[in-house]
């Protein structure tokens, strides 16, 4: 799990609820106030339905799936996929039999593809094509999805504000009946909510969502590079050294260490 973002969900719930607590304990309003079904359905599916008229409804089924894929782990660990590419490229040295055995222990999908398309034999301007052209195809797919959510963030406070003038329009009527000025707070209340519902989650669960992707985008396009750098010094058969010494450049100081060491 992204520990970041759960600390950031968990520490930013606690806050609001904390504030609502404190808030109600000082008066005469009960915190259960804050929940209102008709508002949340107003939210929910307003939101829903719009991003539904922007994009493929498969997209916006897959919206639960993005909000999992934020709470887990960075995809790629660098000095990882640096130990598997140098490792390769040792293996490599020792002739294409050697590296198609190979092949089944490399853990990282992207890299065992480019190894067997070594093994083969493919020439190489097709094969540092066909590696950007997957990059490039997963770095503007991701990118989508991180735009759906942000789609998803503008429409909720919009969505809130509807549902806030459908309370004021039911409170204006109403004054002129049974319940006169009394029933004008409490109404207010109830139409104010919706905003409240559409703001909490624009501003902690989508647009936040949709940052995360972004940042675990331009994470995802560096580490492909790498790969694609590794492969491609692979496939001329460069030395483990050189190969180690061109990946490491992409690694912070700390975790480029542990690479300098084992030379000493």
């Amino acid at each position: 799990m992204d520990l970041a973002t759960i600390f950031g969900l968990i520490t930013g719930t606690s806050l609001i609820i904390m504030a609502m607590i404190i808030e109600a304990s000082g008066g005469q309003v009960s915190l259960t106030k804050f929940w209102n079904p008709s508002s949340m359905m107003i939210v929910l599916g307003g939101t829903t339905a719009a991003t539904a008229v922007g994009f493929r409804i498969k997209e916006v089924i897959r919206v639960f799936s993005l909000i999992k894929l934020v709470l887990q782990k960075p995809k790629h660990v660098m000095p990882d996929l640096v130990k598997e590419l140098v490792e390769a490229a040792e293996v490599n040295k020792k002739g294409p039999n050697e590296l198609e055995q190979h092949i089944s222990n490399v853990k990282e999908p992207f890299i065992q593809d480019g190894l067997e398309f070594i093994a083969q034999a493919i020439k190489y301007d097709d094969f540092k094509a066909i590696l950007n052209k997957r990059e490039t195809s997963r770095y503007n797919r991701e990118k989508h999805e991180s735009e759906l959510l942000k789609t998803m963030g503008n429409f909720s406070p919009a969505f809130g504000m509807v549902g806030t003038l459908i309370g004021l329009v039911f409170m204006l009527f109403n004054m002129g009946g049974s319940g006169g000025i009394d029933s004008i707070g409490p109404a207010m209340g109830v139409a104010l909510i919706t905003t409240f519902y559409g703001t909490v989650l624009a501003n902690l669960i989508f647009l936040p969502f949709s940052e995360k992707l972004q940042a675990r985008n331009k994470e995802n396009s560096q580490a492909a590079q790498l790969m694609i750098d590794g492969l491609l010094m692979i496939y001329h058969k460069k030395h483990p050294i050189d190969v180690k010494d061109m990946l490491i450049s992409y690694l912070p100081h700390q975790e480029r260490k542990q690479f300098l060491d084992t030379n000493e």
